[in-house]
């Protein structure tokens, strides 16, 4: 009897394939995608670096009127404001008296 050649059985697993050799992130069409959305990016970064300009002129702007107004006032009072603490310790508030705290109704 002639012997009986045993083949090996191949499945879907031996099928040889390109698609884990090419790299989709050298594709030209998705470099360009990425280049637009840092594009996107930045134009928004900027723009919100000018609206944070913006603000911090305002709240210059702000504190010098307020330190303008806090001179007028300061002048108006003139000889009847009251003297500064020699110290200079800010004023402490009054001691808390113990009644029993706070009181609740339903």
């Amino acid at each position: 009897m002639a012997a009986i050649l045993k083949r090996k059985v191949r499945g879907l697993k031996h099928i040889r394939t390109l698609s884990g050799r090419y790299d989709g992130a050298t594709m030209p069409s998705k470099i360009y995608m990425k280049l637009s959305c840092l594009e996107q990016e930045k134009l928004r970064l900027e723009g919100e670096l000018e609206k944070i300009a913006h603000r911090v002129e305002d709240i210059e702007a702000r504190s010098q009127e307020i330190e303008a107004e806090k001179a007028a006032l300061l002048q108006i009072l003139g000889e009847n404001a009251p003297p500064a603490d020699p110290a200079g310790d800010a004023p402490r508030p009054a001691p808390r008296s113990r009644t029993g705290g706070i009181k609740l109704r339903y």
